[in-house]
């Protein structure tokens, strides 16, 4: 928003800085002039604002003017509300039906009045703040609200038929904007009527038919208190953001109608004109009691220091220091004893809630800049989890093999949290959702998972791979547990000229799990979970516990996500893997004496995985067994290579000593432990 630092001059005649100088303190104390603009000999600066949200009671020069007092110990000059003796009258008569929505409203009625050009101070400001000229009547409700924050409006009295009512909008019912468009009204939406029609909607814009002209001869003029979340809808329902709808959005200063209305009024009258009736002041003393009579906040001195810390001056914030501050913003202070006070809240700073607040309007005043650079005080010390390093060789493992680490949200939808929970009925539900699809709390990252694959296929990124190393809930909500779990996704061509494949994945399953010690490792495909290919999945198990799952999505799942390609999805249960230590690399010499091949040729039942095989070999515990793989693997649903249920393996194993020479004997009672081993889970060696 643009100031006119000559505007806030006319409120502070006692300040002596220059506009550099009022620009940089005001930033200083959380008011940020972005941009100081010279307007030329005798009319000072424009300053580009950025104005917080919070800070409503700042949108307008006299706010501005009021935190320059402050900062400079000045009297800020009071609006002079003078009017002219009314022509007797009863007052226009009003009526609110909504009194939530609307807790104040005033009007009064100058008649006679001539609509033209507007000159003088207004045009003159207006022109240097590059606003346009529509009518004096019109610019004198746009300056009034550039002059103190208050939204006002002159209705064409003669167009006003009856009584005026703030009520909800009726079905169906339409109006024509100043925007020149009609809008259809919600029910939600609150508007300014007569007994026949409306005449605007409420905090937002005024009527078409009800608009000023240069026929206008007879005006009433308004100024009301709206509530904010009531304006803020109505905004967002019809698209439109104005002055008046920034203002009211944030919260309005309930004292401000009248001296808005008398402001106004001034400015009509100086184009003739006089005023007809009493003023009209409806107020709702529930909206009152919450906005302009808030309880008091209980507030000690003695706080300041213990939070704030020190201050480069030896005083610091004293008491009175504190008194001042407070009482420039506008707080009402009692004192109950020696630095402590009972304070009561200005009707224009609705921010102001607790006595924290207190304390920082008071440091923001003071200055941060006073404040020495001193940290807290701690005493402790970073702790580390239990499983950070294995943590960390987690993710270099997996960077270093060329995935990419991602986050995800904390939050996934009920029917994410259904498919993907390791356990039924373990997710838990949040108390107050950010949204439906995000209501609970992930009891698995393979939501977030699912979804950043999607994200990025939508957008062309077609050769993708992601694991994201986070913590999955489940319990209730009286007693929340959190693990630390893996998920990976990958799809496309991410590791190569192929397509990424089930292999790709299980080998980075088989790389993470190679820096562990484990006493057997096996993949098989049993209680495989419902998100996974049936045919191109595997569980992953440990030492006898199962600590995770991988394989391609399921294509159901896929088509309801609208995957373009195929996808692959693994996930690990950490807190399982970590139960396991890492394994530490040992160098060993070479040996100089020659290696013995030896294979075998056997037949195993189809039941039995490779990994059951792998297993038995390690645990024979064989120290010359340097090697074993699988060279062979065949299977004939024909029965005349192998029989029917049964596959053909060629084993292949390498033996050797680091000391001597293998002997014939001992290869022979070696490999006789080998064929043992693998008879025990059904082997037969071929003939």
């Amino acid at each position: 928003m643009n100031i006119l630092s000559n505007w806030l001059r006319e409120y502070l005649p006692g300040l002596k800085a220059s506009d550099r100088e009022l620009a940089e303190a005001l930033t200083l104390r959380g008011i940020a002039v972005e941009g100081v603009f010279d307007l030329g000999a005798g009319n000072g600066s424009r300053y580009e604002m950025d104005i917080t949200t919070n800070r409503v009671d700042a949108m307008n020069h006299y706010g501005i003017a009021r935190e320059a007092a402050i900062i400079y110990g000045l009297p800020l000059k009071p609006f002079d509300l003078t009017l002219p003796t009314a022509k007797p009258g009863a007052a226009y008569p009003i009526a609110i039906e909504d009194p939530k929505l609307c807790g104040r409203f005033t009007a009064r009625v100058v008649r006679g009045v001539t609509v033209t050009t507007s000159t003088g101070i207004v045009a003159e400001r207006f022109g240097l703040l590059g606003q346009k000229l529509i009518s004096n009547a019109v610019d004198a409700s746009n300056y009034v609200m550039f002059a103190m924050g208050q939204p006002s409006h002159a209705f064409d009295l003669d167009k006003i038929e009856g009584t005026v009512i703030v009520r909800r909008a009726r079905k169906g019912e339409t109006i024509k904007l100043l925007d020149e468009l009609v809008h259809t009204l919600d029910h939600e939406d609150l508007i300014v009527a007569d007994e026949k029609k409306p005449l605007g909607l409420a905090g937002v814009m005024g009527g078409w038919d009800s608009r000023i002209t240069p026929e206008t001869k007879n005006v009433l003029v308004e100024a009301a208190w709206f509530d904010q979340t009531s304006i803020r809808r109505s905004s967002k329902r019809h698209l439109l953001h104005t002055d008046a709808s920034h203002r009211f959005e944030r919260g309005a200063d309930y004292n401000a109608g009248p001296v808005a209305s008398a402001l106004l009024t001034q400015l009509l009258l100086q184009s003739g004109g006089e005023i007809v009736g009493d003023f009209a002041d409806i107020q709702i003393p529930e909206i009152e009691a919450k906005t302009a009579k808030r309880s008091r906040i209980a507030f000690s001195a003695s706080e300041i220091t213990r939070l704030l810390g020190v201050t480069e001056d030896h005083e610091g914030i004293t008491a009175a220091n504190a008194e001042t501050i407070l009482t420039g913003l506008g707080c009402g202070l009692e004192t109950k004893s020696e630095g402590e006070y009972s304070v009561a809240l200005p009707s224009w700073r609705l921010d102001l809630e607790r006595e924290i607040d207190l304390i920082e309007e008071i440091a923001r005043v003071y200055g941060y800049n006073k404040f020495k650079n001193t940290l807290p005080a701690f005493a402790g010390s970073v702790v580390e989890l239990p499983w950070a390093e294995k943590e960390r060789v987690v993710r270099g493992q997996l960077l270093a093999m060329g995935w990419n680490e991602a986050i995800s949200s904390t939050f996934c939808s009920e029917a994410d949290a259904t498919l993907f929970a390791p356990q039924p009925a373990s997710a838990i539900a949040m108390g107050n959702p950010l949204s439906e699809e995000a209501g609970m709390l992930r009891p698995s990252l393979l939501p977030g998972m699912a979804t950043m694959l999607a994200l990025n296929l939508n957008r062309d990124v077609e050769d993708v791979a992601l694991f994201e190393i986070g913590t999955a809930f489940s319990g209730s909500t009286e007693k929340v547990e959190e693990k630390p779990a893996l998920t990976l996704g990958a799809s496309g061509r991410a590791f190569g000229a192929e397509s990424v494949t089930f292999y790709d994945v299980k080998g980075a399953v088989e790389a993470l799990v190679g820096k562990f010690t484990a006493r057997s490792v096996y993949y098989d495909a049993l209680l495989l979970p419902v998100w996974l290919h049936p045919g191109r999945s595997a569980r992953v198990v440990l030492d006898g516990m199962t600590i995770g799952y991988f394989g391609q999505l399921h294509p159901e799942e896929a088509e309801r996500r609208k995957l373009k390609q195929t996808c692959f999805l693994g996930e690990m249960y950490l807190d399982r893997l970590y139960k396991q230590s890492l394994r530490v690399p040992v160098m060993r010499e070479l040996s100089r004496f020659q290696a013995v091949r030896r294979d075998f040729s056997l037949l195993f039942p189809d039941a039995v995985p490779y990994g059951a095989i792998d297993s038995a070999l390690r645990g024979l515990g064989i120290a010359e067994l340097k090697s074993f793989e699988a060279k062979e693997i065949l299977r004939d649903p024909a029965g005349k290579l192998a029989p029917v249920g049964q596959y053909s393996l060629l084993l292949r194993t390498v033996l050797q000593s680091n000391e001597r020479t293998l002997r014939d004997e001992e290869l022979q009672e070696f490999s006789q432990r080998v064929i043992a081993s693998l008879a025990s889970l059904g082997g037969q060696l071929r003939g």
